[in-house]
Order: structure tokens, then C-alpha cells, then sequence
């Protein structure tokens, strides 16, 4: 881990970190970051079974394949590119971040010095007037392929071609620009109107020997290394055998339902999102899986109506957001009764509340579930973010 292990300074190695919030544990060694993460899963979990070692990464820094830039005018400086200050609008300038792409960043500062040279004004939130917003970089790990989202105030973007002619020629390995229109004033950064500008619209990438088409708003998560070792913990802990019906709940592009297909006899995705769902079928068929199906649907309501047709599903992997899951979702679980449920989770604290609801022998369910095994991946150094990968059983 190199230098990581023992880092001692009075000064911290990034300049913005106290304003921006990003990353907690920026001047903590990292071995010392796993430390505390590592007792932190315990503290919250070990009463449900055991927990394994927390998997950290070789190389922890510059992981982030996503990054996204908020624009401004600020007087004295003109045209800034950075994040918001921890729980305001206020823009902090950043020039390069420890834990993203580099080649993002430099990517963003040539957006920033080209709305200079092309006399483009940022978007005020509190006038709504002015053209630039937002950037979105996206980088394919494995591939290469470089997304460009630049996300507009209008729709009118003047000499639009000879600012993507120029951008291109700073950076020959862009392979895609896609405008995004966002004229509400919302916190949200994506608007619903694209247009792409140059290249296909999308990137791919590759995760776990599969072939994923990421969109502009598809979620792909935004460590690959630590994505693959995630997933492969997930399918290990479901014990597949080539037989098995897996039901993947909030599957997303369909990252962990391609993976799994291989060693399943079926697969069912379902997610709420359409975009998400429709580039779910896109991966399945370049990738030539014919065992999966995706549905767009609320997972609960899907897995009710999957147990009310007695359909026979054997695993489910759920995945829920960072609000955890909710009773809806896990009473639907019951009433579809797996024999395993591989859990991740990216809250342990959430996490915590839902095996206890799954596990409980005073509820309805007589505790259904038990955990097996409990696993924590560093999905996020120098964050105090934890991902957790949990094994249940359905009791006998």
C-alpha cells in the first residue's frame, strides 16, 4: 500500500478538504482507515453473526471513474469549476481531487478554460440566468471510454460545434458528449432533455467479464476494483449451482444480474428506473445472456406478485439505496421466501435496522432468516463510507 500505511502530517494533503466535507479520513493512513471501519461494521453487526475482515483496495486513491464539477462566476477569479461547500450552494474552486479520475479533472479544466475563451456564462441559482451548470465526467475502467455530460441551462448552446471541435482536440480520447438541459431550479443535477453531440451517447465498460452500457443517468458504481471484488463476494455467499431461479431486486443496469447469470439457471432483474431497465435488456444482449430478464417495477410489489403466481424463486440479491430497505420490501420477501438472501449494503447503520427485522423470532415471520456471514469492502477510502455484503439463510 505504499505510502498509505504511515502518513504523519501537520498539514493536510488536500487544501479544500475542511470546506468540502468529501472525504473524511483524507489525512488518516489508510490501514488506520480500515481499522476504524472494520469496528465499526462490528459494532453495529457482530450481534448478528460473524464478520469477516473488511477488504481494502492496493491502490486507494483516484478511484472514482464518475465526477462531477458544479460551475460559477465568482468576482476576482470569473469562471470557477469545484463541488458545494458541505451544506450550502456555495461553490468551492477545485483544481484536481485525490480521489478522482485525473484524467476527469483535467478534462473539467478544459471545459473551464473553454467557457472562458468562448465567453460562456455559468448558471446563477438565484436568478436562473447564464448557459453552464454542471459537468459530468464518466471513465470506463477497463475500457477507457471517456463520457462527457455538459448540463445546460437551455437548450440554445452557441457555437456548440467548435466547442466540441475544441474540446476533442485537447482530449483525443473523449469517445462520446452529451448535452443535458436542466432549466429548473432544483438541486437535482441532471435535467430530462439530452441531446448527444458527439460520439454514440454512452460509454461501456467491462465489470466481472461483462460488457455494460453506461448512460448518462444509468447508475454504475463509481469504484470498478472494488465493484468486482464486491460482486464476487455477493456471488460466492449465493452458492450457485446452474440451477437456481435468482431474483435480483433494485438491479439497476443489471451489474450483479449479468454476473450472476452465468452460474444460475434464471435471472430476474427488477428496478424502478426505465432507463436503467431498458440499458439492463441492451447489456443482456451484448453480452449474449439468454437466461435473464429485466422488469421495470417496484422490486416489493414485483416479488408479492411473484409469490401470489407461486412462482419458485431460490435466491435474492437485494441492493437498496442508502435509506435501506423498507418493511414493504422485506415482508415481500417473506412471502416469496428464498432459501438465501445476499444483502449489500452501502449503510451499515440501515443495514443493521433490516436484519433485525429479517432475523427477529418476535415478529410475524418467527425470524425466517438468519445471517451466516457478514463481509465489509472499502468501497470508499478516505470516506467513512462502508459497502457490506451479507449472507442470509432461510431457517429450516
Amino acid at each position: 500500500m505504499k505510502d498509505y500505511k504511515k502518513q504523519n502530517r501537520k498539514t493536510s494533503r488536500c487544501e479544500v478538504s475542511k470546506k468540502c466535507g468529501g472525504c473524511q479520513y483524507i489525512d488518516v493512513p489508510y490501514e488506520e482507515q480500515l481499522t476504524k471501519k472494520q469496528r465499526r461494521v462490528e459494532g453495529l453487526l457482530k450481534g448478528f453473526g460473524k464478520v469477516k475482515p473488511i477488504i481494502g483496495m492496493e491502490q486507494p486513491l483516484h478511484y472514482r471513474n464518475k465526477v462531477h464539477a458544479v460551475f460559477d462566476f465568482q468576482k476576482g477569479r470569473g469562471i470557477v469549476s469545484g463541488i458545494y461547500q458541505e451544506k450550502t450552494h456555495h461553490v468551492i474552486p477545485v483544481e484536481g481531487c485525490l480521489l478522482e479520475d485525473e484524467k476527469a479533472d483535467q478534462i473539467i479544466q478544459s471545459v473551464r478554460s473553454l467557457a472562458k475563451s468562448f465567453k460562456i456564462k455559468t448558471y446563477d441559482e438565484d436568478t436562473g440566468y447564464g448557459l453552464l451548470r454542471h459537468v459530468l465526467v464518466r471513465v470506463g475502467h477497463a475500457t477507457g471510454q471517456i463520457m462527457v455530460v455538459l448540463v445546460l441551462g437551455s437548450p440554445v448552446f452557441p457555437s456548440k460545434k467548435n466547442f466540441v471541435s475544441e474540446l476533442c482536440k485537447l482530449h483525443p480520447e473523449i469517445t462520446t458528449i452529451v448535452i443535458n438541459v436542466n432549466n429548473r431550479r432544483t438541486s437535482m443535477v441532471l435535467g430530462d432533455k439530452e441531446q448527444v453531440i458527439y460520439g454514440k451517447g454512452y460509454i461501456e465498460d467491462v465489470l466481472c467479464g461483462r460488457t455494460f452500457k453506461i448512460s448518462p443517468k444509468s447508475f454504475y458504481q463509481v469504484n470498478a476494483v472494488q465493484t468486482e471484488i464486491l460482486y464476487q463476494k455477493a456471488v460466492e455467499y449465493a452458492g450457485l449451482t446452474g440451477k437456481e431461479t435468482v431474483v435480483d431486486a433494485y438491479c439497476g443496469i443489471g451489474t450483479i444480474a449479468l454476473t450472476a447469470a452465468g452460474q444460475a439457471g434464471k435471472v430476474i432483474g427488477v428496478e424502478l428506473n426505465r432507463d436503467a431497465v431498458r440499458d439492463a435488456v441492451t447489456n443482456a444482449k451484448v453480452n449474449q445472456v439468454k437466461n435473464a430478464d429485466f422488469y421495470q417495477n417496484d422490486a416489493g410489489r414485483f416479488m408479492r406478485q411473484l409469490a401470489e403466481a407461486e412462482e419458485k424463486v431460490d435466491i435474492v440479491f437485494m441492493d437498496p439505496p442508502r435509506s435501506g430497505s423498507t418493511e414493504e420490501f422485506m415482508d415481500a420477501l417473506f412471502c416469496l421466501r428464498p432459501s438465501r438472501v445476499v444483502y449489500i449494503s452501502c449503510n451499515p447503520e440501515t443495514l443493521a435496522r433490516d436484519l433485525q427485522y429479517l432475523t427477529d423470532k418476535k415478529r410475524e415471520n418467527k425470524g425466517l432468516y438468519r445471517v451466516e456471514e457478514i463481509t465489509p469492502v472499502d468501497m470508499f477510502p478516505f470516506t467513512d463510507n462502508i459497502e457490506v455484503c451479507v449472507l442470509l439463510s432461510r431457517r429450516k
